[in-house]
């Protein structure tokens, strides 16, 4: 399988909380829901289809009990093309905390993740998504287990919140897959990760 992520973020690179406003109030964090709306019809079509052609889904807790405790469970949410596609899908969760998962079809990966992730990619079939999961996608970059990158850029910028990229780690060349801008302004930004920068010399 192919491991691919998608995440919504900000101009600054926020990731937080673009949900409700009350689902991710960590570090004192004030001002989420900033994606609730944004995106025209196509861009929604965009990130319904992209989930729909998942093979299985990769989770870190934090967006796993979130997801579980809404497309997991909320009857409207569930019969969403989103919920069904979550729902039908095997679930896999990196955690060494979670011991019982709620949500059926679940798998909670404990000890050598690299290599359990790497058992995941060696199976036949489409796409292992990532979705949310900001401290999981850091680590699965930095340990070059990314195939495909998604960034949903919303126009706006919130000057506070996790990032998905912090402010020092590993660098890391992108090849442009493909790129559209919608009627909102909302960008869609589709990467391959393509080794090390080059940086000029002297």
């Amino acid at each position: 399988m192919k491991l691919t992520t998608m995440t919504q973020v900000t101009i600054d690179g926020v990731m937080q909380g673009n949900g409700a406003a009350s689902d991710d109030r960590r570090n004192g964090f004030e001002r989420g829901g900033w994606a609730l709306g944004k995106g025209d019809d196509e861009t929604r079509t965009f990130i319904t289809r992209t989930y729909q052609r998942a093979e299985a889904f990769l989770f870190g807790r934090h967006t796993y009990e979130l997801f579980a405790g809404s497309w997991g469970s909320i009857d409207q949410m569930r019969a969403h093309p989103i919920g069904v596609a979550l729902n039908q899908a095997p679930k896999y969760v990196a955690s060494t905390t979670l011991t019982t998962p709620r949500w059926e079809d679940t798998t909670v990966l404990r000890g050598d993740l690299a290599a359990a992730i790497g058992e995941l990619k060696a199976k036949p079939g489409g796409e292992l998504q990532v979705h949310g999961s900001g401290i999981l996608i850091r680590w699965l970059l930095e340990n070059d287990l990314v195939d495909e990158m998604t960034l949903i850029v919303i126009p706006v910028i919130l000057g506070q919140g996790a990032r998905l990229f912090p402010e020092t780690g590993p660098d890391l060349a992108l090849d442009l897959v493909e790129s559209r801008v919608d009627s909102k302004g909302v960008t869609t930004q589709v990467y391959r990760p393509a080794g090390r920068p080059r940086y000029a010399t002297a």
